[in-house]
């Protein structure tokens, strides 16, 4: 026995040393490519085992056994309660496009055309859940892409259908004087989750289901950074015009005040001087109309008469007179009177 030892060298023992060592090591890596698959599976998650590259089951919340890659393969998904936020920034603009030189096929990126033909930009975020998980899993990286296109989609179709004043709010003036069009503007977000929506479930009859389902939509427009400049003038201008409007309508106000005052103040001089005179006049030929409807004494009013025709005639320039019995009636021209005129 001692023998035998004696013929051990260091060679052979530093090679059984090596043979043990790499024996564990494959050990402990069976063993842990063996228990891979056993794993917690998180409270806000769901774990989607494939058999094969098969959907075999879906696991929820909880410790998972499974067997190896490549046997099965774990795939986590997010739970159906958890609420998942994506951003589309395939509606925004290009960062390219933004450079001076930019080239044409870069020139429209990030606006939507409307249905005026006016030029509008949407900000628009999805929140959506996963409610099918092996649809999801089976779609894979093609989930996102799909709800992108089915965005812009979305975005094309209702800016289409809409004028610049039912997307954003570029007329201030307009919101008093149409309520429908602050309604439809209301109504954008709506219709673009309903549009999503619509397609989705198109896309689940036809078998290509991505697996989730939208939940809400925020969409914020807004101008090109172009136009605000020129959209702040015209707003600027219609808000002067605006104030000189109401400026005018104020002196008008002010002026037909005192133009209607100054008329009723006219109205009533002038019929209290006509009141004035009639009732002087009146006076004045009292006499001879009491004298003339009392026929008892004919010569009392034409003794009147001429005690004051005297004084009337004294008042004129000059006089005509002409006899009402003289059949020749001949007028004769008084000095200072160019032209004859019968009295």
């Amino acid at each position: 026995m001692s023998e035998r030892q004696k013929t051990v060298g260091p060679w052979t023992q530093s090679i059984r040393l090596a043979f043990y060592a790499l024996l564990g090591l494959t050990l402990i890596a069976a063993a842990s490519w063996l228990f891979s698959n056993i794993r917690q599976v998180p409270a806000d998650s769901r774990a989607v085992v494939l058999h094969f590259g098969a959907l075999q089951r879906v696991a929820e919340p909880g410790l998972l056994l499974s067997w190896p890659k490549p046997i099965d393969e774990v795939v986590m998904v997010p739970a159906p309660d958890r609420v998942i936020e994506h951003r589309v920034t395939a509606l925004l603009r290009s960062p390219d496009a933004l450079e001076a030189d930019t080239s044409d096929a870069l020139a429209g990126s990030g606006y939507l055309l409307t249905g005026d033909a006016g030029v509008v930009q949407l900000d628009i975020s999805v929140f959506y859940r996963v409610n099918r998980p092996a649809d999801y899993v089976l779609q894979g990286e093609h989930v996102i892409p799909a709800l992108d296109r089915l965005v812009e989609r979305a975005a094309v179709a209702v800016c289409a259908a809409r004028d610049l004043d039912r997307i954003l709010v570029a007329r201030p003036e307009m919101v008093s004087n149409n309520m429908n069009v602050a309604q439809q503007r209301e109504r954008l977000r709506t219709d673009v989750q309903h549009n999503i929506e619509h397609n989705l479930q198109r896309l689940a009859r036809a078998g290509s289901s991505p697996g989730i389902t939208l939940e809400r939509v925020t969409v914020q427009s807004m101008l090109p950074a172009t136009t605000v400049t020129a959209f702040n003038g015209v707003l600027t201008a219609s808000q002067m015009a605006s104030q000189v409007i109401a400026t005018a309508n104020t002196e008008a106000s002010v002026i037909r005040q005192k133009a209607t005052q100054h008329a009723d103040q006219i109205r009533q001089t002038t019929q209290a001087q006509a009141r004035e005179k009639v009732a002087k006049a009146q006076a004045d030929t009292a006499m001879v109309t009491r004298l003339a409807n009392t026929p008892q004494d004919p010569d009392l009013l034409a003794r009147v008469y001429r005690e004051r025709i005297a004084a009337i005639l004294a008042q004129a320039a000059s006089v005509i007179t002409v006899a009402p019995q003289d059949d020749a009636r001949l007028i004769l021209q008084a000095a200072g009177q160019k032209e004859p005129s019968p009295q």
